[in-house]
C-alpha cells in the first residue's frame, strides 16, 4: 500500500492493528497470522521512534509501559463500586424476587449473569479515550492501576463514540488456560506456584512493573455502566448492548421475568460453569430497569436491586480404585487417587490429588475407601473425607515409596515441608527442569537455551540429560521449530563457550539440594577442583562458612549416587571445566555481610557481589542484625529503612569503592 507521508502510514497502522486486536482479543476471531500482526507492529514502532511527536494514546505500542512504578496513587470513585448481598439457595432467591415485586408493585424483569471470580476495576474514558483505571478498593477509594490496565489487550484504548465522559465497571481475570500455562512454566523454573486464577490476577494487576503484568495475559469482562455523559438508557441490558458496540468485552447475560426463570438460569450457569474461560463463584441477579433501580435505592452496604447467588462446593461420593504416584518436574512425588468417575462442577472427575504423605495419613485414605469428593477452588478435585462406615475389610494404610517410581533413586523429605523429592540427577521426570536450570544465566549461562528450546530438544529426543547438550550438532538443532541455521550455530557456540565456565557455575547448575549460587561459589573457592569436592566428608564440608549440616549431607548424598557419578563423568569427557579460577584477592571483608539495595550506577549488582566475595565477604539479600554494611544506591527502599531502624552503617557507592581500594 502506498502512503502520502509517514503520518498517513502511522494512522493506517494504528487503526488496522487496533481493529485486528479487537477481532483477536474481544471477538476471538483473528483474520491475520500472529507473524503479520507482529511485523506491522514492529513497523509502527520504528515510525514512532523516528517521529515521537506523532505517538498517540491509542497506539497499540503504548499498551505496555516502559517505566516501573514507585507505587499506586489513590483513586476516588465518582460512582461507588458497591458490593452485593449474597444469597445461597433457591429460597433466598425467591425471597429477593418477592421483595422486588412488592416494592415495585408489578412483575419485575431481571438480568442474570455469571459472577466472574476476579478483581473488580473501573475504567474511565474522556472524549472516547481511556485515561484512567482503578481497583475497587473499599468501593469508594481504590488504587490507580492505569498503566497495568493498558496491558489488558481486551480493554479498548479508544471508543467509536466520543462521549465527554464514560466510566464502566468490569472484572479482571486470568483465564484458566493462561493460569495453567504460567504455573507449568513456574514449576519448570522451580518457582512457587500461584494458588488460583483469582489470586494470580489480583497479584498481576498490582505489579509495579507493567511489563510483568503484560506477561500474565490478563483479560476482562465488563458488566456495568457507571456513568455516561451525553447518553441515556432505560435498562441494564441496553447499557450492555451499547458497551458491546463500543468494543468492550461484555459479560454474557440473559434478560428474564419471574422467579422460576431466574432460578433455572442460575442452575444452568452452574452446570455450564466450566465452559467459560474464566472461573466463576456464583451468578448475579439484577433488576433490569434503571428507573426501578433508582426507586429501590441502596442500603448502607448493598444496592437493594441486586443479589449474588454463591454456588456451594459440589460434593459427591466416589470410590478409591488405586493410588498412583507422579513425579513432578522439580522431583516432588505427588500421590493421586484414581476414582470411579463422578460428575462435579460440569466435568467428569476420575482422580484427585492427595498432596503428600501427611495429607493421606491425616484423612486415613486407603485403596478401596468410599470418599467424598469436591473441587477445590472449583478447579482441582480433592477428597474431603472418608466414609469409614463403608470401608472394606483388610485395607492397609497407604505409605509413599522410598525410591522414585520413575528412576529408582532414593527419595528424601524436604526439611521445610511434607514433600518427598527424588534425588536422581538423571531422572527423566525432572529432565526439563534440570536442563533449563543447568543452562540458566546464573548457572552455565547457555544463551538461547531457554525453556521453549529445551522442550523441543527433549520432545525430539535430542537430549536425555544435561551432558547430552555437549554432543548436539547444529544441523540437528536447525530442524527445530523457529530455529534455523543461524540460531542453531549460535546455540552450539554458546554451549561450547560454557565449557570454560568457573567450577562454581557447574556446581550450581547441577541443582544439588540446598546448594544455591552463593554456596556454589564458596565451595568452588574452597575446594578448587570438583574431585576435591567429591572426596569431601560431611565433617569437612561443615567446617566451611555458610555450609551447614543439612547442606553438607545433601552434597555428600548427591555425589554418592551412581546417576550423579555417571553425569559428572560424561561432563568431564565433554571437556567441561572442573576447576575453580576464582581467587581471593585478600580477606579484608572476612566475617562481614553486605546488603546491596537501590539502583547502583558505578557497579552492576553481580559485579559488586563478586568484589565482596573475592575479598572474603558475604553478599546477602536481606537486612538483619548480622548485617555489617548496607550499600545504598539510588531509590533505595525498604532495606535502607530497615538498616536505619537497626542502626546498621550505610555506605554510598563512593564509600564502597574506597573500601575496595
Amino acid at each position: 500500500m502506498e502512503f502520502q507521508d509517514y503520518r498517513e502510514e502511522m494512522k493506517y497502522l494504528r487503526d488496522y492493528l487496533n481493529e485486528q486486536g479487537y477481532l483477536y482479543y474481544v471477538l476471538d476471531a483473528p483474520v491475520i497470522p500472529d507473524y503479520e500482526y507482529d511485523r506491522l507492529n514492529r513497523r509502527l514502532e520504528e515510525l514512532e521512534a523516528e517521529h515521537p511527536e506523532e505517538v498517540t494514546p491509542d497506539s497499540p505500542t503504548q499498551r505496555i509501559g516502559g517505566k516501573t512504578l514507585q507505587g499506586f496513587a489513590p483513586y476516588t470513585h465518582e460512582v461507588p463500586l458497591e458490593s452485593l448481598q449474597d444469597v445461597f439457595n433457591d429460597g433466598e432467591v425467591a425471597e429477593f424476587c418477592d421483595r422486588m415485586d412488592e416494592a415495585l408493585g408489578a412483575p419485575v424483569e431481571y438480568s442474570v449473569e455469571p459472577k466472574v471470580d476476579g478483581l473488580s476495576v473501573a475504567l474511565e474514558y474522556r472524549d472516547g479515550v481511556f485515561v484512567r483505571g482503578a481497583t475497587r478498593g473499599d468501593g469508594r477509594t481504590g488504587e490507580d492501576v492505569t498503566e497495568n490496565l493498558k496491558t489488558v489487550r481486551s480493554i479498548p484504548m479508544t471508543l467509536p463514540e466520543k462521549l465527554p465522559r464514560l466510566i464502566v465497571r468490569g472484572e479482571v481475570y486470568m483465564a484458566r488456560s493462561v493460569f495453567e500455562e504460567i504455573n507449568g512454566m513456574r514449576e519448570l523454573q522451580g518457582k512457587p506456584l500461584m494458588a488460583n486464577p483469582r489470586n494470580a490476577a489480583a497479584g498481576s494487576l498490582r505489579q509495579l512493573d507493567p511489563k510483568i503484568c503484560a506477561e500474565r495475559k490478563l483479560d476482562i469482562q465488563v458488566f456495568n455502566l457507571q456513568l455516561a455523559e451525553g447518553r441515556e438508557f432505560a435498562s441494564h441490558a441496553e447499557t450492555l448492548d451499547y458497551l458491546a458496540s463500543q468494543r468492550f468485552k461484555v459479560i454474557p447475560h440473559k434478560t428474564l421475568s419471574g422467579t422460576s426463570a431466574v432460578q433455572t438460569e442460575i442452575a444452568r450457569i452452574n452446570e455450564e460453569r466450566m465452559d467459560y474461560p474464566f472461573d466463576i463463584d456464583g451468578a448475579v441477579v439484577k433488576v433490569n430497569s434503571l428507573t426501578d433501580r433508582v426507586t429501590l435505592g441502596s442500603t448502607a452496604k448493598f444496592p437493594k436491586w441486586a443479589v449474588a447467588f454463591k454456588y456451594p462446593p459440589e460434593k459427591k461420593p466416589s470410590k478409591v480404585l488405586d493410588i498412583v504416584v507422579q513425579v513432578g518436574r522439580t522431583g516432588v512425588l505427588t500421590p493421586k487417587a484414581v476414582l470411579t468417575p463422578v460428575r462435579l462442577a460440569g466435568t467428569t472427575v476420575t482422580n484427585a490429588t492427595l498432596h503428600n504423605q501427611d495429607y493421606i495419613a491425616e484423612k486415613d485414605i486407603r485403596i478401596g475407601d468410599t470418599v467424598i469428593v469436591q473441587k477445590a477452588g472449583e478447579i482441582i478435585p480433592e477428597i474431603v473425607e472418608v466414609d469409614f462406615t463403608k470401608r472394606p475389610e483388610g485395607t492397609e494404610p497407604y505409605v509413599l515409596p522410598t525410591v522414585c517410581p520413575v528412576c529408582g533413586a532414593p527419595v528424601v523429605r524436604d526439611e521445610d515441608g511434607a514433600a518427598l523429592r527424588c534425588t536422581g540427577a538423571e531422572c527423566p521426570a525432572q529432565l526439563l527442569r534440570n536442563i533449563t536450570h543447568f543452562a540458566s544465566r546464573d548457572a552455565m549461562d547457555i544463551d538461547g537455551c531457554g525453556p521453549a528450546v529445551v522442550q523441543q530438544l527433549v520432545d525430539n529426543e535430542l537430549i536425555r540429560n544435561v551432558a547430552d547438550l555437549y554432543s548436539l550438532h547444529a544441523q540437528d538443532v536447525a530442524q527445530l521449530d523457529r530455529m534455523g541455521a543461524k540460531s542453531a550455530e549460535n546455540l552450539i557456540r554458546a554451549i561450547e563457550k560454557s565449557k570454560a565456565n568457573d567450577l562454581s557455575r557447574l556446581i550450581y547448575g547441577l541443582g544439588i539440594r540446598q546448594v544455591g549460587e552463593k554456596a556454589a561459589k564458596v565451595l568452588a573457592m574452597h575446594f578448587k577442583t570438583f574431585d576435591a569436592l567429591a572426596a569431601a566428608s560431611v565433617e569437612e564440608l561443615t567446617e566451611i562458612n555458610d555450609v551447614g549440616a543439612i547442606t553438607a549431607q545433601c552434597i555428600v548424598d548427591y555425589l554418592a549416587q551412581p546417576q550423579s557419578q555417571d553425569l559428572i563423568r560424561r561432563l568431564k569427557e565433554a571437556g567441561v571445566n572442573m576447576e575453580s579460577t576464582a581467587q581471593l584477592v585478600d580477606e579484608r571483608f572476612a566475617g562481614m555481610t553486605f546488603v546491596l539495595t537501590g539502583t547502583l550506577t558505578r557497579f552492576d549488582r553481580k559485579t559488586a557481589q563478586a568484589l565482596i566475595e573475592e575479598r572474603g565477604g558475604k553478599a546477602a539479600g536481606s537486612v538483619s542484625k548480622r548485617t555489617t554494611y548496607v550499600v545504598a544506591g539510588e531509590a533505595a527502599g525498604s532495606k535502607l529503612k530497615r538498616a536505619q531502624e537497626l542502626n546498621i552503617p550505610i555506605l554510598t557507592e563512593d564509600d564502597f569503592a574506597r573500601m575496595l581500594e
